[in-house]
Formats: C-alpha cells, sequence, structure tokens
C-alpha cells in the first residue's frame, strides 16, 4: 500500500514538474513543443483509426443486435438509446479506446523515453539547457489526452451508427427511428462523462509511460521491462478510474431518486 502512494505521488510531482517547467521555461521554443505535440497526435490518434474502426464496427454491432433482441423480447425496444448510451459510450467506449490506446502508443512512449535515457539522450537535452519534463513528457501528455478525446468520440460515432447499417439487413428498426431514440437518451451527463472519462484516462496512460521510461537508469536492458510495467500500471489505473467514475454516477443518481 505504503509502495502504490509512493508511486502514485512521484508521478504526480512529475506532472507538476512538467507543468511548471513549460510555463516557466521556453528554453526549446513554442514551435518545437507544437511540433512534438503534432507527431504525437499524428501518431497516437491518427495511425490508430483502422485499429478502431474495426473495433467499433465490430462491438458496435454486436451491442446493437444484443439489444435489439431482449428489448424486443419484452416490448421494450423504444429503450434502445438510452442502452446502448450506457453501454457504449458511458462504459465500453473509454475502456475500449483506452486499451487500444495503451498497447500502441503507451508501450511506444515508455520505449522510446527509455531508449532516449539509456542512450544518455536526456543528459544531452540538459547539457544543451533544454528541460526534458517540459521537451518530452508534457508535449506527449497534451497530445495524448488530445488523441484519447478524438478517438473516443470517433469510436462512439462508429460505433452507434456503423453498428446499426451493419446489422441492417437482419434487423428491420427504421434509421430514423433509431436517430431519435439516441437523441432523445443523450444528456448532459453523458456528455460530461465522456470528457471525464477520456481525458483523464488519456492523462493516466502517457503521465505513467513517461514515468516509466525515465526511470530506466543506465541499460538497455531495462526498456522491455519498464515498458512492460507501463502497460500493467496504465490498465490498472485507468481500470478504477473508469470504476470509480462510474460508481460515483450511479450514486448520485440513486441519491437524486431517494433510494439512498
Amino acid at each position: 500500500m505504503t509502495k502504490n502512494v509512493e508511486y502514485t505521488w512521484r508521478v504526480l510531482l512529475m506532472v507538476y514538474l512538467s507543468l511548471r517547467a513549460t510555463i516557466l521555461d521556453q528554453t526549446q521554443g513554442a514551435r518545437e513543443i507544437v511540433r512534438v505535440i503534432s507527431a504525437q497526435i499524428y501518431f497516437t490518434g491518427w495511425q490508430a483509426l483502422p485499429l478502431v474502426s474495426v473495433l467499433a464496427l465490430t462491438s458496435g454491432s454486436v451491442l446493437v443486435l444484443q439489444s435489439l433482441s431482449n428489448l424486443s423480447m419484452f416490448g421494450g425496444t423504444q429503450m434502445i438509446g438510452q442502452f446502448l448510451i450506457v453501454m457504449i459510450l458511458r462504459e465500453a467506449g473509454p475502456l475500449l479506446v483506452a486499451l487500444v490506446v495503451v498497447a500502441r502508443s503507451g508501450t511506444a512512449v515508455a520505449s522510446e523515453i527509455g531508449n532516449m535515457r539509456a542512450n544518455r539522450e536526456i543528459e544531452a537535452l540538459e547539457v544543451m539547457g533544454i528541460n526534458p519534463l517540459s521537451y518530452i513528457v508534457f508535449p506527449r501528455v497534451l497530445g495524448g489526452v488530445i488523441s484519447m478525446l478524438c478517438l473516443a468520440f470517433y469510436f462512439n460515432f462508429v460505433a452507434l451508427i456503423g453498428g446499426f447499417f451493419v446489422t441492417k439487413f437482419i434487423q428491420d428498426m427504421p434509421f430514423a427511428f433509431y436517430a431519435e431514440s439516441l437523441m432523445t437518451s443523450f444528456a448532459m451527463d453523458d456528455f460530461l462523462i465522456f470528457l471525464l472519462k477520456n481525458s483523464f484516462s488519456g492523462m493516466i496512460i502517457f503521465v505513467v509511460s513517461c514515468y516509466q521510461g525515465l526511470s530506466v537508469k543506465k541499460s538497455p536492458t531495462e526498456v522491455p521491462q519498464v515498458t512492460t510495467q507501463a502497460v500493467v500500471n496504465s490498465i490498472i489505473f485507468v481500470i478504477i478510474f473508469n470504476l470509480v467514475v462510474t460508481a460515483l454516477f450511479y450514486l448520485n443518481q440513486l441519491r437524486n431518486l431517494g433510494v439512498i
């Protein structure tokens, strides 16, 4: 327990120092930071679109078919929008997109920074007067958060709309009815949960990956170990965070209804 608290404290301290260095230290210049952010968005967001498309279409099609078949049995077809908003936008979307980002980008960032540390490239930056936290950590975290939000929006759209059309040949629900059900079920709480879960999940993944990469001491043999640790820690923190947000949201709903 003490070890986990100490680990979390060190990660949070790195986040604070990165923000402080980015605001106070302008050695590398804003243009260079924007270049690194753009490169991170291109790799994490744009290049992940094919994988996210397949994942969104598959999961969306399965959930549309399952929800239609089960709701039709009980005469609750009009609840299709509410069911899919809860399953895809609130729960499945943030977790599945986070797993894709961990697998593709979290590992890449941890191994890249770990190799930079092992090859003494980070010490070279410090000799040139460039703060590694503002040049390496901050742009990757910010680019990762932006990419995570964009990927999650794309995933939800493809899963909800693409999933409907993929299953169109085995179900006869009119698209107008389906779209109206989705729109009437979407609430401001869903938008807030979307922002909260996806932005913080992206931050967790890239902060943990950067921290693990920087924890390499000298040997390149440490890089695979810190990369694996980055994946494990990122998944654990993201799942716990999503679970806490979901639990607090539904407890608040029960409280508003007067159940508790």
